[in-house]
């Protein structure tokens, strides 16, 4: 098999993991609701992809052609946008369908020409009350840039003001930031159903009330537009520059980056749409998209339920872990026995109620974390701020080049460092990803330290829809390297040894080979060899290429991965061995875990670490053992109800089909459905175990 059939391109494998995004809307048994809010999570999922993955695609091209080069960049591109557009499609046909179960519903979204006189009067009203104060129409002369204030997180309406044969064209932008997207209208006496609008639909009704005795037409009309634009930003290396001002000059270039998609309403006049393209600069490199009356369909993430409790999935109220229990504080608890949290099924309260009392508990020295996304009103944040006042030495690595938090980062970053918190923002080049927590506290006149090691943000909101382990711990070997790892990132070209943890850059690639060639060795020594493996992207060329060399050795490989994969399982001598399923629902996939069967003593790790080249060569990641036998066969039984999933797994294969695993003759198992029973279960026992218990087990030495 040639070379090149041997490797998925990454950019399209990601739109095959959006594919299966829009399958989850176009599924009959997720309440429709849900399915309405995929879309949302659909659309959100592709503006980010044109920013990041098209925006990189189409920089190669350029920059090939200023070098006289030429690659395959020009046909990846081409077959992104092929791929982009049969989406696209799919994606009118599942909203047109959502729209009219929504009416079976008794639920109407309508559009300004389906306003009854009463509803006239309402939006009317509401528009001169609420609307009209956020709108400055922007008029498309000659010489206004448009560049320079058109955002790409919002939708625009263009307004054609016509006299005559003349057209005046004015931008309108929908004031998202300020209003909901979703307006309800009231309820009409006598009928049993509900009413909503778009906010873009009320200002298209209300045209007239915006330009009215400010300019003479005969005709007024309104388009649907929106720009995405190049994601990337150049920082500044000035000397005199601190990193903070370097990261908010590239937000703000990012501001005015040049468009890489223009979604224009297909009825669009000729005349406006090349009057645009002309005042954006879209080139032919970039996807000139027609399509409906709406744009910025990420707003419908939030779309609310107005109708009955069942077209939302059945609340699964986070559970409280059992392992807390029958203790004074939390860091006894630790101190105790390692503790293993999986969010969302558990609740992340545990981790903000910790830190809540590191902040006065008189023991604690100091706290230190890394931060590389945050809630906007974090109580966690708050509470290291608490910690400063009440005299604690506080440190916060920020990390200021978290892709689309870097804003809200310097905010907080300013917010601390006027509070006094100790803002480390780690070395320029090197972006900090691990999810880290350190506490050290005096215990019997000695220092001991306490650690989280997690995959996932210390972000209270996406804890809520973001499945992740964190692992709360008291072991002084691990608790040590984590302190070390605090150090590497305020010194990363001081040598460090890491005996336990596996630490981008400094020794994750070797590490990892080190384990897959310990499955290899005995598997070619005929014992059983077995590589469990999930992540969201699997795209390093060389560790597709040492699976592969597994694979050949006769190693069993599993993997579950979320998004991107370039290796390509089944191939006959090459990927025999290699099987791997994604799942999507409700709940985002995002921890990383390896599980090495070891001659029969697995090994478990979990990491914030995907295996792509940026994460293990140039970012700090943090992949730690789990050494509680407990914790190591509980996260081993969450991983097999993964791959017993006859609901939500799709086979990933050489065709990137996304069909779903068929289910034959097998019982249903919706995985994270059946993830809640099982941890729910492992509590309830734990509590039993705990009632039966004289008294707490002895706290660890």
């Amino acid at each position: 098999m040639s070379t090149e059939k041997l490797y998925v391109e990454k950019e399209l494998s990601w739109l095959s993991f959006n594919e299966r995004v829009l399958q989850e809307a176009a599924d009959k048994t997720v309440p429709l609701i849900e399915r309405i809010r995929f879309l949302g999570i659909f659309s959100n999922n592709l503006d980010e992809f044109y920013k990041v993955r098209f925006s990189d695609v189409k920089r190669r091209i350029l920059i090939n052609q200023e070098r006289g080069k030429d690659d395959n960049s020009k046909h990846l591109l081409s077959k992104m946008q092929s791929k982009a557009h049969k989406l696209n499609l799919r994606f009118d046909e599942l909203y047109n369908e959502l729209i009219l179960e929504m009416a079976r519903r008794r639920i109407f979204l309508v559009n300004e020409s389906q306003l009854t006189d009463t509803q006239k009067k309402w939006v009317k009203k509401y528009f001169k009350q609420h609307v009209l104060p956020h709108i400055t129409p922007f008029m498309l002369h000659d010489d206004i840039d448009v560049l320079q204030f058109l955002k790409d997180e919002y939708a625009y309406i263009v307004a054609d003001l016509k006299k005559e044969t003349e057209s005046n064209y004015a931008l309108l932008e929908i004031p998202t930031d300020h209003l909901p997207r979703f307006v309800m209208l009231p309820e009409q006496k006598g009928k049993r159903r509900k009413t909503i609008i778009l906010l873009d639909n009320i200002i298209r009704y209300c045209l007239d009330d915006i330009f009215r005795g400010f300019f003479d037409y005969d005709e007024l009309t309104g388009y649907a537009m929106k720009m995405t634009r190049d994601a990337e930003y150049d920082l500044s290396h000035e000397v005199e520059h601190s990193l903070l001002e370097q990261m908010s000059e590239g937000v703000s270039q990012r501001l005015t980056a040049m468009p890489v998609r223009f979604v224009y309403e297909r009825d669009m006049p000729e005349e406006m749409l090349t009057t645009l393209c002309k005042k954006l600069g879209i080139s032919n490199y970039d996807s000139l998209i027609p399509g409906g009356r709406y744009q910025n369909f990420k707003d419908f993430i939030g779309f609310p339920n107005v109708g009955r409790e069942y077209l939302e999935n059945k609340p699964m109220p986070p559970i409280r872990c059992a392992d807390f229990d029958g203790y004074d504080n939390l860091f006894n608890a630790i101190r105790a026995k390692d503790i293993l949290l999986y969010y969302p099924y558990h609740t992340f309260d545990h981790i903000t109620e910790w830190v809540r009392q590191a902040s006065f508990d008189p023991k604690v020295i100091s706290i230190k974390i890394n931060i590389y996304r945050v809630a906007k009103d974090s109580r966690l944040m708050n509470s290291l701020i608490d910690a400063v006042h009440i005299g604690k030495q506080v440190t916060v690595v920020v990390e200021l080049q978290a892709r689309f938090d870097e804003q809200a980062n310097i905010e907080w970053s300013r917010v601390l460092t006027e509070n006094g918190v100790h803002v480390v923002f780690g070395a320029p080049g090197l972006k900090i990803h691990s999810k880290l927590l350190l506490i050290s506290r005096r215990e019997a006149g000695q220092v001991r330290y306490y650690a989280h090691v997690g995959t996932g943000n210390f972000h209270e909101k996406t804890a809520r829809i973001y499945s992740d382990f964190s692992l709360l711990t008291a072991d002084q070997d691990i608790t040590n390297e984590v302190r070390s790892v605090f150090e590497y990132i305020q010194n990363p070209y001081r040598p460090v040894k890491f005996n336990h943890l596996i630490v981008s850059p400094r020794n994750s690639r070797k590490q990892i080979y080190r384990l897959i060639d310990t499955e290899i060795a005995n598997a070619k020594a005929g014992k059983k060899a077995q590589l469990t493996l999930k992540v969201n992207n699997l795209v390093d060329k060389g560790l597709v290429n040492k699976l592969y060399g597994a694979s050949n050795a006769g190693v069993q490989i599993r993997m579950i991965i979320r998004g991107m994969c370039s290796l390509v399982p089944g191939v006959q001598g090459v990927s025999d061995n290699i099987k791997i399923i994604s799942i999507v629902d409700r709940f985002l996939e995002h921890p990383r875990v390896i599980i090495t069967h070891n001659d029969g003593d697995p090994q478990v790790y979990i990491s914030s670490a995907d295996w792509m080249t940026r994460n293990i060569d140039h970012r700090i990641e943090v992949t730690a053992p789990v050494r509680d036998e407990r914790l190591k066969q509980r996260i081993i039984d969450i991983i097999e109800i993964q791959f017993t999933d006859t609901v939500k797994a799709r086979w990933i294969d050489k065709e990137m089909s996304n069909q779903y695993v068929p289910r034959g003759n097998r019982k249903k198992v919706r995985s994270q459905v059946a993830i809640y029973d099982y941890l729910k279960q492992v509590e309830k026992q734990t509590r039993e175990q705990l009632v039966n218990d004289e008294s707490n087990p002895n706290p660890r030495d």
